[in-house]
């Protein structure tokens, strides 16, 4: 067999030609040859037999070995151990007592062969070394090769070239490839699952260095279990000999599977405790339903699934409290989507706003009736109709790879809400348990914000409804006056119900202008308002001066502990062209004046209604075509970061150039002065003289 049919491709051995430096193994061992002739006399007489025997060249060569080396009772046996050589060529090997030059006996190890030259004369050559440095040689070598040969921790030898020399039995179980499959070959070529670049590269580090890398994790599969994602602790080292020649390197591989999971684990659990406690700050942030479904679905996107949807039943949001029976259907009403990518499933869902029907046999109707999880691990053909909204939905789905479903109840205060709808389809993983864990501890607490969001609104819309009817709907037709006005309520539930305005035509073609704002919040401090709008109301048919009016209110006001009020009244005679206004505690209206800057008309502020026991005033002045009077609430202008003689300078500029009709300047104003949501209503009355 040739070389190349030996060593097939790139397999043939390198071989290092070239003279060896002292320091090797046949150094270590001190081999001392000797040849003596066929009569028994030393006829070669190596330095290596000086070195061990003390004997020189001189001293030894043509002596007899027997009266040089041997004591005298192991004569007999000498000979005939040398005769058996001699005769027939039978080699001996064996240990033997020998007498140094100082005179102490060495027991050596010896090797005994017959050697014949050209013209047939035969010689004993004997190889010998120390037995004690032979033992300590022979007991390192076994150790080394079962510790190598019986170690639970795989170890590989790999030349310069980084090709295998060497695997013990724990590598090949650890590989599932024999011994032979990784002789000759690289690690790449033998665990192509493995990073094999970079553990290569550090090979090669090691090599050059000389330091060792230690406990060097490496991930990936092996060809005997390609389907399990195993971890191992490498740890290299170089080798040299003696004399410091680089013979390769060592690497001894530790599998670490069970750590490297139970890390994974460790590190799972700690980013799904962070996602839990993200989501509590990220849900439920406002009392809006839709933006905290919202909420919901961003935060489980894509930390949990690539898609989710959140679905509630409609007659959670209504407000009534109806379960689904076993077999029955549940109307929902789609509130967010989210997905972690663009693809076309998100096509498959209901869009928020929708309210669909589904039928009995959809894992999401089960799951509201049931009040249990409904876990899809992996999604088939056969299971898309009862997950997809209807057949093309299901076609989305199946082009898009869903491959895993869960859908989790939103439950809060013992009523099942809606459901949480996730899917997967680029993340690779199955739903599983912790997975419905998470997403079960994500629904629980968005379920109380949406609960509380729900009733919030409904609260929300009574306090406004209320409010609302309270208020004039369609401005009277007025003699001399052209008006516009607008409320806005605040921005939470709680601050609803104080604040006011009126429109009032009266006897003599005059009109009366009122806003007012009654310290409080909330369903009672409308109330309260509304009272005051009554009485205000028929105080004001009466024909009573502003001042008189006000006076009134007060003693009303009173009643109506604890709260008090601040009110603006303004009376317009049209056929004097004359207006007189009094004011308990309300900011000042702005007159504006065609060619002139707007003016904050300097009244008497007055004290609340409510407070007692104090005059009220009037101030008259004349109002020509085309003057504006402004009237308006402090929830306009007041803010918690600017003062309010700050926030009536921009009233003022704003009306600097106003627009021509009266409609604009409302907006104008609110959408200038109103920055989000507010913590106070607001109503607004503008009045302007007609030519």
């Amino acid at each position: 067999m040739s070389g190349t049919e030996a060593f097939p491709g790139d397999l043939v051995p390198s071989v290092e030609v070239g003279p060896a430096p002292p320091g090797g193994l046949l150094d270590v061992l001190g081999l001392a040859p000797v040849v003596l002739d066929a009569e028994g006399r030393i006829a070669l007489w190596s330095q290596q037999a000086e070195e061990l025997l003390g004997y020189t060249a001189e001293e030894a060569l043509g002596q007899f070995a027997l009266r040089l080396l041997v004591e005298d009772q192991h004569i007999d046996l000498v000979l005939e151990l040398f005769s058996r050589v001699m005769e027939s060529g039978e080699n001996w090997a064996g240990v033997f007592p020998v007498r140094h030059k100082d005179g102490a006996m060495r027991l050596l190890e010896f090797r005994n062969m017959r050697l014949q030259d050209k013209s047939g004369g035969y010689y004993a050559l004997g190889l010998s070394t120390d037995q004690e440095t032979l033992r300590k040689v022979e007991r390192d070598l076994a150790l080394s090769v079962r510790l190598v040969d019986q170690s639970p921790i795989g170890l590989v030898v790999l030349d310069p070239d980084l090709r295998c020399i060497t695997v013990n039995p724990a590598l090949e179980r650890a590989s599932g490839l024999p011994a032979a499959q990784h002789v000759g070959r690289r690690v790449s070529e033998t665990l192509p699952f493995l990073d094999a670049v970079r553990l290569e590269a550090a090979m090669r580090r090691v090599l050059e260095s000389g330091t060792p890398l230690v406990d060097r994790q490496v991930i990936g599969r092996t060809p005997a279990d390609r389907e399990t994602e195993r971890a191992w602790s490498v740890s290299l080292y170089r080798l040299e000999d003696p004399r410091g020649r680089i013979l390769g390197v060592a690497a001894s591989v530790v599998d670490v599977t069970d750590r490297h999971h139970a890390a994974k684990e460790a590190e799972r659990a700690r980013h799904r405790l962070a996602l839990v406690a993200d989501a509590s700050m990220r849900i439920g942030t406002t009392l809006d339903l839709w933006e905290t479904a919202r909420e919901l679905a961003d935060v489980a996107v894509p930390e949990l699934a690539d898609i989710a949807a959140v679905d509630v039943l409609d007659s959670a949001v209504e407000g009534r409290r109806e379960s689904v029976q076993a077999g029955g259907t549940a109307v929902f009403r789609a509130l967010a989507v989210a997905a972690a990518y663009p693809t076309v499933a998100v096509q498959a869902a209901d869009p928020p706003g929708d309210i669909t029907r589904y039928e009995a046999d959809r894992l999401v109707t089960r799951c509201v009736q049931t009040g249990e999880p409904i876990v899809v691990p992996h999604v088939a053909n056969e299971d898309l109709p009862g997950i997809a909204r209807d057949a093309s939905a299901a076609v989305l789905l199946a082009a898009a790879g869903v491959h895993s479903y869960l859908a989790v109840p939103l439950i809060a205060r013992g009523e099942v809400l809606g459901a949480l709808d996730l899917k997967r389809f680029r993340n690779p993983l199955p739903f599983d348990a912790d997975d419905v864990v998470l997403a079960s501890e994500l629904a629980g607490r968005a379920a109380v914000c949406i609960d509380n969001a729900r009733w919030y609104q409904q609260q929300r819309n009574a306090a406004l409804a209320l409010q609302r009817s309270l208020l004039p709907r369609h401005p009277p037709h007025l003699v001399g006056l052209e008006v516009a006005s607008r409320y806005q309520p605040a921005g939470s539930v709680s601050e609803v119900g104080g604040d006011w305005f009126d429109i009032l035509p009266l006897n003599g073609d005059k009109t009366a202008l009122v806003v007012g704002d009654v310290m409080g919040s909330g369903i009672n401090a409308a109330t309260a308002m509304g009272r005051l709008r009554t009485a205000t109301q028929t105080l004001a048919s009466l024909g009573l001066d502003p001042e008189r009016v006000l006076h009134q209110l007060d003693a009303i006001a009173g009643e109506l502990e604890p709260y008090i009020a601040t009110c603006l009244y303004a009376l317009y005679d049209p056929h004097e062209g004359r207006c007189s206004i009094s004011t308990a505690g309300h900011l000042p209206p702005v007159l504006l004046r065609p060619g002139e800057a707007p003016v904050l008309l300097d009244l008497p502020t007055g004290v609340p209604l409510g407070v007692g026991g104090v005059d009220f005033h009037a101030v008259g002045f004349d109002l020509a075509p085309g003057d504006t009077l402004v009237l308006y609430t402090d929830g306009l202008v007041e803010t918690r970061d600017q003062d309010i003689d700050t926030r009536l300078h921009v009233l003022l500029t704003l009306l600097s150039e106003p627009p021509a009709g009266l409609e604009d300047t409302c907006d104008l104003l609110l959408e200038s002065l109103r920055q989000g949501p507010g913590q106070d209503d607001v109503a607004l009355l503008i009045a302007r003289v007609l030519g």
